[in-house]
């Protein structure tokens, strides 16, 4: 618990030096709270004061435990950067471990229920890099006035790229993204859409014209009635068309054409990517798997275990502050070596001191 303490110390504290709560007792207890399944500042208030005697093992709490509405006005107040950068801090070491060619997949995510009154059609957004490998969340960042592409380029700026792969889909694919990446000593493989229709025309071409003698791997995927069939290929981009496109690294084109069969019917899509590393094709297969999980390792997650689509809370910085709680408390819980799914632990974290101490102590 003194990793967090400390870490917590961290963020900036803009309210007045007259207030009754200290900053890091306040984000220790939501934090925990999250872990544990809270979903809500009133849930973390009714926490603190269920947990009051183990709280007090790590915590002074002079004033006691702080009431709802101090939750809310804190998380509303503090800058959600800085409350996501003293949680990077702790997962640094654990970085070590993701591999070269370990992907880093950037996505966004909308916060279904954080929009204002008559403005249910504009939801608040997050948008996360979240490294697939060790399904862990590098950082996270709140999008602004709807500019995801924005978002996600001030989000690489906030990582280490060195020797990863970034995905994202066509949304990123764009040359600003491909110069921070590389800058950022990255490689990237971005899906490759309409939204570049001169670099999609010259990638189908290219493909096109290697499509005998370019190598191929497959890999397929059956059961509950449903069969998938993935065939990707790689081809080297000449010098010329790198040029003509000016598109910063730009190396290869991929391709993975997948014919999935339903209940009968058979389905084909073939899906291009942007890349500025020569994969083989079966490491293109697993880079493009592995940027899926961040929908279902992530965003499912996030939606299933701590219902964020279902949380109101949507007032100034709290949206942003308590997405980044969960995010945080996803991979707390994903440490735990214990049995059971990620809902049955957070479950027993919230039942069993213990268990919610050996999920903490996993962080270092």
């Amino acid at each position: 618990m003194q990793l967090f303490i400390s870490a917590f110390r961290n963020v900036p504290d803009p309210r007045a030096d007259n207030v009754r709560h200290d900053l890091v007792e306040v984000l220790a207890i939501a934090f925990l709270a999250v872990l544990c399944g809270a979903t809500n500042c009133s849930e973390m208030a009714a926490f603190g004061r269920t947990k009051l005697k183990f709280l007090k093992r790590f915590l002074k709490l002079r004033h006691g435990v702080p009431s709802h509405d101090t939750f809310s006005n804190v998380l509303r107040i503090i800058d959600p950067k800085a409350l996501d950068a003293a949680f990077a801090a702790l997962t640094a070491t654990l970085l070590r471990a993701l591999a070269d060619g370990g992907v880093i997949a950037i996505d966004g995510k909308s916060l279904k229920g954080a929009y204002d009154k008559g403005r249910a059609f504009m939801p608040r957004m997050m948008i996360t890099a979240y490294a697939a490998d060790l399904r862990l969340t590098l950082a996270s960042l709140a999008v602004e006035g709807g500019n995801e592409a924005g978002a996600a380029l001030a989000l690489v700026g906030l990582l280490d790229l060195k020797g990863h792969i970034v995905t994202a889909d066509a949304l990123h694919c764009h040359r600003a993204m491909a110069k921070a990446v590389t800058t950022k000593g990255g490689d990237y493989c971005f899906t490759l859409k309409g939204n570049q229709e001169g670099l999609l025309s010259d990638a189908r071409a290219c493909l096109a014209k290697a499509r005998r003698r370019r190598p191929r791997s497959t890999t397929g995927t059956h059961g509950h009635g449903r069969g998938e069939t993935r065939v990707a290929s790689v081809v080297k981009v000449s010098q010329e068309i790198a040029e003509h496109h000016d598109f910063p690294g730009l190396k290869a084109f991929g391709s993975i054409t997948a014919t999935r069969r339903v209940e009968g019917r058979t389905e084909t899509d073939v899906r291009i990517f942007a890349l500025s590393r020569v994969l083989t094709p079966a490491a293109l297969l697993q880079t493009v798997r592995a940027h899926w999980d961040i929908e279902n390792g992530l965003h499912w997650q996030l939606d299933v275990t701590l219902r964020e689509d279902a949380q109101r809370t949507r007032r100034d910085n709290g949206p942003a502050n308590i997405a980044v709680l969960r995010r945080r408390a996803l991979d707390v819980a994903r440490r735990d070596t214990s049995t059971g799914s990620l809902a049955i632990k957070i479950k027993r974290a919230g039942w069993d001191h213990e268990c919610l101490l050996n999920m903490l102590r996993q962080m270092r």
